[in-house]
């Protein structure tokens, strides 16, 4: 029964926010909070959900100061010369522009956190993505997908969870995963390929003229485009981009962010927010905090928490300025702070209720006996609908050790269950148990539903492209 309902929840609260019938948070705390009325536990409810908001509390603070360091950070031009540098390598080419998109997702993400890789690469891309009229869910999809591989570095938490389960040396498993995760993540770049030469088509092939001009004088050269001017080079007709440019196109992957006269104005070189004399300082402080993360030497929301009020001091010593600074960005902070806590009330009931555990069992105990030997191919299979639907402690230390002790059985080494299970971390960025998820589409004014639906589908390839790899060479 619980096993049912456990599926049946988690499916009513996926259709209903794809079909947007209901906004993620609604839908995060209602119907959880249906469904353990429905196991006849309602009187738990306040019990599971405030023993999951204590489990995500470190995360939602975590975010809340991220938020508010990196948004500072934009704001004083930390990221303005990535961006310039993104636009000169793009030239305005859809193709190149969503490549890009993958390639610094991936290079963001050697930091292992995911909220900081979707913060700094929705920064630097947005305005691009925006002036272009390109598809916003390309972008959250491909950086989703690019930082779910990455997301299996020893510092990222799957590989250290995987280790701490198995009593395994995090390095023994993640080193010979090596050349699988190199094929997966060069699957990413072949599909940010193919997103970008289709985005290319629908938009016509495009290139700037100038790199961060003011708006106005933004101009764009178009094939096949409107206008009678026509570039020198090229012969090919020029037209004017405005501000908004809310072009996001229709069907699959034609995520709309916010409409037409958004205000939208990118990064402008002349805000006042700058501090152009306290660069290195700024480029200095977010080195070392992001080294102190990896190195592990406080926990991380002490970390951005110290990290925000030391960038809001060195760079607005005013304090109107610094409640400007806040209030800015007040409205990405509430909306992530509140989505987690929210997603705490669908982990508390999932486990609490036993849900989680029963989902498991079920799916344990329908490995058809025959399959013994093949147990780390299974935990690889199983590894995609267990990361998406459960919390990776969940995975790890709920259903990760049963799977190796069925391996073991069968003379299946702990080693090859461990590396075989970080296969589903691709798929698993998109969960809507990742609170970073919530900052990706935030940022990039994407709804959740769009994401979920345009992103599941390519993510689960490239997991399953890294299965396939790890089995060919002998990983797996």
């Amino acid at each position: 029964m619980l096993t049912v309902l456990g599926f049946a929840m988690i499916a009513t609260f996926l259709v209903l926010i794809m079909m947007k019938k209901m906004s993620p948070i609604a839908a995060l705390v209602l119907i959880p909070a249906l469904f353990c009325v429905a196991v006849g536990q309602g009187a738990q409810l306040g019990d599971y959900v405030i023993e999951g908001v204590g489990k995500l509390a470190p995360t939602a603070a975590m975010l809340m100061f991220a938020i508010v360091y990196f948004g500072v950070m934009i704001d004083v031009g930390l990221f303005d010369p990535i961006v310039r540098g993104i636009l000169r390598f793009c030239k305005a080419d859809p193709l190149r522009v969503v490549v890009g998109t993958a390639v610094l997702a991936a290079i963001v993400s050697l930091d292992g956190d995911g909220s900081t890789t979707f913060m700094i690469t929705v920064s630097a891309m947005y305005p691009l993505y925006k002036r272009l009229g390109m598809s916003l869910v390309v972008m959250t999809g491909v950086a989703a997908t690019a930082n779910g591989v990455m997301n299996t570095l020893p510092w990222g938490g799957p590989t250290a969870r995987a280790a701490t389960a198995l009593k395994l040396d995090a390095a023994d498993i993640f080193v010979p995963m090596i050349p699988a995760l190199g094929v997966g993540l060069l699957f990413v770049f072949a599909l940010a390929y193919v997103l970008g030469r289709r985005e290319r088509r629908r938009i016509g092939y495009l290139t700037l003229d100038e790199v961060l001009v003011p708006e106005t004088e933004t101009v764009l050269v178009a094939a096949g485009g409107g206008g009678t001017d026509t570039d020198r080079d090229t012969d090919t007709p020029k037209r004017a981009v405005g501000g908004s440019a809310d072009g996001a196109g229709t069907g699959e992957g034609a995520g709309t962010g916010d409409g037409a006269g958004d205000g939208f104005q990118g990064l402008d070189p002349h805000r006042a927010t700058l501090r152009p004399k306290l660069y290195w300082f700024n480029a200095g402080l977010t080195i070392a905090l992001l080294t102190a993360m990896i190195l592990e030497l406080l926990p991380i929301p002490v970390l951005f928490l110290l990290g925000a009020a030391l960038a809001l001091t060195v760079n607005y010593p005013n304090m109107t300025e610094q409640k400007a600074r806040i209030a800015a960005h007040a409205d990405n902070v509430l909306n992530v702070a509140g989505m987690v806590f929210a997603a705490a009330v669908f982990t508390g009931v999932l486990t609490g209720t036993g849900m989680v555990k029963a989902m498991a069992d079920w799916l344990v105990g329908a490995i058809p006996e025959g399959m013994g030997p093949h147990m780390a191919l299974v935990t690889g299979v199983l590894s995609l609908p267990l990361t998406y639907f459960m919390s990776n402690d969940g995975f790890y230390f709920g259903v990760l050790p049963v799977l190796a002790e069925a391996g073991a059985a069968h003379g299946v080494s702990s080693l090859e269950i461990a590396r075989a299970s970080l296969v589903g971390q691709a798929l698993h960025m998109s969960s809507p148990l990742v609170p970073a998820v919530y900052v990706l589409v935030g940022m990039a004014k994407v709804e959740f539903g769009d994401h979920t639906r345009f992103t599941v589908k390519w993510a689960a390839l490239t997991s399953l492209v890294v299965l396939a790899a790890g089995i060919l060479f002998g990983i797996i």
